[in-house]
């Protein structure tokens, strides 16, 4: 429905048609692309002006960024066809076509979480001290990058008659559905809030916010993703596998962090950023419960905390 006009009855019917894209000259640039950009460079700001808090440099920020953006869209690629194989059966070449769209979130965090580790392994940094400062890239991407959905009106829900609904007008017919997009990027904007202030003070531990982040957007996309009409499905089945995927982070992100608040009680003098400070920065397991071992330098490999 790329075409059809934007309504919202609790702003009093407030009507809007925006074009998916626009030219520049010969070309057809979309509203998606450059949302989406925009997005990722806000992103990469942040982390940049972040690095420090988390014993990196900006420059560590901008190198990863040339493994990782391929990365992240083969990746992204390699999950949406997986699960949509019948679109590509009979023509396989097809996959290639990105730009006729088709990619999946948890592709893009999967790639990313990839360049992290090779990166950080080649340049001898704590891999979930990394993750702790991208997982704020993510979810700054995130809540921005759903507006591209809202220029396309794709990734929209059900019909309903909720007071938030959105319409979608189209040869003079209206459909009410959930904005889905809107929900997600509302969802994703409180998230970061809360990860930002909250990791100024309370954060303990490397990889703690990487599970602050899995367990947030995990919930949420859990439950949005059931008010969707276009989810990915796990083969025959009728499971949605974002929501799988979600319940799964979900549970697993807030054991770990129950566990290590309630039990292992780490120290944050373990944290990579504190160790770089204290001159002993070391090699260290790459679990966020793995035990604690004794901070400072030497040869001896230290665990992650």
């Amino acid at each position: 429905m790329e075409n059809a006009s934007i309504s919202f009855p609790m702003l009093g019917d407030l009507t809007i048609n925006p074009p998916a894209s626009f030219k520049v000259g010969p070309l057809t640039v979309h509203w998606y692309g450059v949302i989406i950009a925009t997005g990722f460079f806000l992103a990469v700001l942040y982390c940049a002006k972040r690095a420090h808090e988390f014993g990196m440099k900006p420059d560590n920020v901008y190198d990863v960024i040339i493994l990782g953006v391929p990365l992240a869209l083969i990746c992204a690629r390699i999950y949406f066809c997986v699960f949509h194989w019948d679109l590509f059966r009979d023509d396989p070449i097809s996959v290639l076509y990105i730009w006729q769209g088709g990619i999946g979130m948890y592709g893009v965090i999967a790639g990313a979480v990839l360049a992290t580790v090779i990166y950080c392994r080649r340049k001898k940094l704590s891999i979930l001290a990394f993750l702790d400062m991208a997982c704020f890239g993510f979810i700054i991407g995130q809540f921005i990058g759903r507006w591209g959905n809202f220029m396309n009106r794709e990734a929209f829900g059900y019909e309903t008659d909720i007071f938030c609904r959105m319409g979608l007008t189209e040869n003079g017919v209206t459909y009410y559905v959930h904005p889905t997009f809107l929900y997600e990027s509302l969802w994703n904007f409180v998230g970061f809030l809360f990860m930002h202030f909250w990791s100024k003070k309370h954060r303990r531990y490397d990889g703690q916010m990487l599970l602050v982040y899995f367990a947030w957007y995990g919930c949420g996309r859990m439950l949005i993703e059931g008010l969707r009409t276009d989810s990915l499905y796990l083969f025959n089945t009728g499971i949605r596998v974002s929501q799988l995927v979600s319940f799964i982070l979900l549970i697993a992100s807030t054991a770990i962090l129950v566990y290590n608040r309630f039990v292992r009680r780490p120290d944050p003098a373990n944290m990579f950023v504190n160790r770089q400070s204290a001159g002993g920065a070391a090699p260290e397991t790459d679990a966020p419960g793995a035990p604690e071992t004794e901070a400072g330098g030497g040869d001896k490999p230290e665990g992650e905390s």
